[in-house]
């Protein structure tokens, strides 16, 4: 039998009086955490919940999400994280396509409006079952008729038992970003997670003694799994940041005496770039801060090495995707790193580059990269045809295009969906990127696919300027056609102060798509005069 929640569990028992969580003054134990996750799974027990029913779960980077989080757990219930922007619509989309029996959402969001009416609406089709929600001060009365508060829930006594869960029943469902279709949920069991969890634990070399800053938000796999999950197994305390902003990241970096940081390239970016760093102690924070991750997309090397450079410490990049628990691949600290890198297989885990035909491609040749071992999820929930089609073969098909080197590391190329056909030719935006970041008047560049109507798409490049650069965008472009192939370069270039980003931090590149081809379409249409 396995329960993610012994995670949790076995750090109450080992280190009860350590600091579990930290944010702001607010400080929580290992034993706080877990008594307080004992008396929600008690409430949710007496509520009606069951093993197996699932709980949808809104709230921001503060410790009512793990004492949420590892109560459903241990009630033996599936949790199911939702992003804490999401609004009326997609809130009722995730209740609905879940069939969440319950839904908790903490108070202090911009959420609770909008989760106020998803769950009204989605009351109407398929009636949830309980709504809490959670407030800083517990006893405090409820915003929204009829809804329980997290102090209603947890007024039981602390003395439940974890409900066993078998190691292939779900524990998770996490949906993926729906860039391509409808978001789908993907079923983590407990097995997947508390793996990956230990694999996370053993690349970073987690222990007791470490300090996490936590910015990367708990509703994803990255932050959840590589460091909440770990962090609870490892012994280690969590500093939680709600939302990331470089001065109050430097801050907990300096005054928390944080030893490890996992984060997006935009994070490690903008720290990198943060105007005012000089006035935080930076020697201190490179004296603590012992090494970093970084995940969710791919790491400019420039952007590596400058903040490798001005803070001394090492990033480590991996790759994974919700579907693989997270983690999949990753550089580690007892093999040579190679810079660009995703790095090795974790134990237990089987990597390839193969073809269309599922043939391994040859070294150094890209291929798309297919998947598996004990961090494949189940499948998509309630959705069979999409879940064959991502193992056809028996393997997972990642959707990344990548490569493999003679000495068995592995490169993500790019997403297959971002990939540019221009002309017959296959353009990678990453690689694209990765040249026009040596520029000097870069500071960060998306690439995308426009639409053409001599090459079927055309490459352009959004580009956030440095502060000090007047360089124009022909400037650019001409310089670029002197660096890359003919079909590579980007023909158009426009400079903006900023760019569309999830709540993870990842570059937007849909939004800019659809942006670009809505633009197509008006001119497209547009009357001959009007041209």
């Amino acid at each position: 039998m396995l329960n993610l929640a012994y995670v949790l569990e076995s750090s109450a028992r080992e280190y009860p009086q350590k600091p579990a969580v930290i944010l702001g003054p607010m400080r929580l134990t290992f034993a706080d955490v877990d008594r307080m996750a004992r008396q929600v799974a008690r409430g949710l027990w007496a509520a009606g919940i069951r093993p197996g029913d699932k709980v949808a779960l809104s709230c921001p980077n503060n410790p009512y999400f793990p004492i949420a989080y590892y109560g459903i757990l241990k009630a033996g219930a599936v949790v199911v994280p939702l992003n804490v922007l999401f609004k009326r619509r997609e809130i009722a989309y995730h209740l609905t396509d879940s069939e969440a029996k319950a839904y908790i959402c903490f108070e202090g969001t911009e959420t609770l409006p909008m989760a106020e009416e998803g769950w009204a609406g989605f009351n109407q089709v398929a009636g949830c079952k309980d709504f809490w929600i959670m407030t800083m001060a517990p006893g405090s009365a409820s915003p929204i008729a009829g809804a329980l508060t997290f102090g209603d829930l947890i007024q039981q006594p602390a003395d439940f038992d974890t409900i066993q869960t078998a190691p292939d029943d779900t524990a998770v469902i996490l949906y993926t970003s729906g860039t391509t279709g409808r978001p789908k949920g993907a079923e983590l069991t407990h097995s997947n997670v508390s793996m990956n969890a230990l694999m996370s634990k053993m690349l970073y070399g987690t222990g007791p003694e470490d300090v996490q800053m936590i910015v990367l938000p708990l509703f994803h796999s990255y932050g959840q799994v590589c460091q909440m999950n770990a962090g609870f197994l490892a012994g280690s305390t969590a500093v939680l940041v709600p939302r990331f902003d470089p001065d109050e990241a430097l801050r907990n970096l300096q005054d928390e005496n944080v030893t490890i940081f996992c984060g997006v390239p935009t994070m490690f970016w903008a720290l990198l770039n943060h105007p005012n760093a000089e006035k935080y102690d930076l020697e201190r924070i490179a004296r603590t801060l012992r090494v970093c991750g970084s995940g969710g997309a791919g790491m400019p090397v420039e952007v590596l090495r400058g903040f490798e450079e001005k803070y001394k410490v090492q990033i480590l990049e991996g790759y994974g995707l919700s579907e693989t628990s997270p983690v999949a691949t990753c550089n580690r600290q007892d093999r040579p790193r190679k810079v660009g890198s995703i790095g090795l297989p974790i134990w237990g885990v089987e990597v390839r580059v193969v073809d269309d035909d599922m043939n391994d491609v040859p070294i150094g040749e890209p291929g798309e990269i297919v998947i598996r071992g004990h961090n494949i999820m189940k499948g998509y929930y309630r959705r069979p045809v999409e879940t064959d089609e991502a193992f056809r073969g028996g393997w997972f098909h990642s959707g990344d295009v990548g490569k493999k080197d003679e000495d068995g590391y592995f490169y993500v190329v790019d997403r297959t969906k971002d990939m540019i056909l221009r002309g017959g030719f296959n353009v990678y935006p990453r690689e694209v990127e990765e040249v026009l970041m040596t520029h000097p008047a870069v500071s960060l560049a998306a690439v995308v696919g426009v639409p053409d109507a001599m090459y079927g798409e055309e490459v352009k490049a959004f580009i956030v300027p440095t502060s000090w650069s007047n360089v124009t965008e022909q400037e650019i472009i001409a310089w670029a056609k002197k660096e890359m192939a003919g079909y590579k370069y980007p023909r158009y270039v426009e400079f903006r102060s900023a760019l569309p980003m999830t709540a993870t931090g990842k570059v937007l590149k849909t939004e800019l798509r659809q942006e670009e081809l809505a633009k197509y379409e008006r001119e497209r249409n547009a009357e001959p005069s009007a041209r």
